[in-house]
């Protein structure tokens, strides 16, 4: 699998969790989070999907950095690439 294929797979499974978690069927990959509606609960919830869904553990600060679909799937896989 390419780096690109990952990052499109990661952003396609970080907006299905943001689809569901903010009620919405319209979010593009550089949306922003707080434009969308999203505030401190929904970010709760979405930070417990990674976990549970995608068994990555995003702190809340870069949740904050990484407002977009784009930006914290490329986050993650970054630091996917960084793990043992």
């Amino acid at each position: 699998m390419t780096t690109n294929e990952r990052n499109a797979m990661t952003a396609d499974r970080v907006r299905a969790i943001w689809h569901r978690e903010l009620q919405r069927d319209d979010i593009m990959p550089d949306d922003d989070f707080f434009a969308l509606g999203g505030d401190s609960l929904v970010m709760v919830r979405i930070q417990a999907a990674f976990i549970d869904e995608l068994d990555a553990e995003v702190p809340m600060d870069q949740l904050f950095l990484n407002p977009t679909v784009r930006s914290i799937a490329a986050y993650m896989d970054s630091r996917a690439a960084l793990a043992p």
